[in-house]
């Protein structure tokens, strides 16, 4: 059977007054419900090294936006766990395990997990893009507080 209908539909359109309600009704709902978050958009903002900002927040996590370039502080956490990812560039994480020291190089596209407790120190030769992911309670510092420390974060 050929259609007559001068506007035509694509197959599986609901073009009945029930389809056309649920339509009205998805448009209404609040437009910022979700947001992606483009990572080179945000981090081209970061303007200074060592200084995290928070791109998001999920069950008492946040995600933190960060650059670093040359050494860090040595630290450890007494009760959060961090992941570092590398989004450009690379670093070396500097860590102490039963008295020694040991160093990872974590390339773009790599994560690394710091346990609770355990001493380290991230290290970039030049400028690194990361991101963090870590409990909202952690101090960027950890146990110690020098010119690295940053208590109140900015949202990016």
């Amino acid at each position: 059977m050929v259609s007559h209908d001068p506007v035509a539909t694509a197959p599986g359109t609901d073009t009945s007054a029930r389809g056309r309600d649920k339509k009205a009704a998805s448009s209404r709902r609040t437009p910022n419900i979700m947001q992606k978050i483009n990572l080179a958009e945000k981090l081209s903002l970061i303007q200074d090294h060592w200084n995290p900002r928070i791109a998001g927040e999920l069950n008492g996590q946040l995600i933190k936006l960060v650059k670093f370039e040359g050494p860090f502080t040595w630290h450890h956490h007494e009760h959060e766990d961090e992941m570092f990812m590398v989004v450009k560039g690379r670093f070396r994480m500097d860590y102490r395990d039963h008295g020694e020291e040991h160093a990872e190089w974590i390339e773009p596209g790599e994560f690394i997990i710091v346990p609770r407790g355990v001493e380290h120190r991230p290290f970039a030769e030049a400028e690194c893009e990361v991101v963090l992911f870590e409990p909202a309670s952690t101090l960027n510092t950890g146990n110690v507080e020098d010119e690295f420390t940053r208590k109140q974060l900015e949202t990016i």
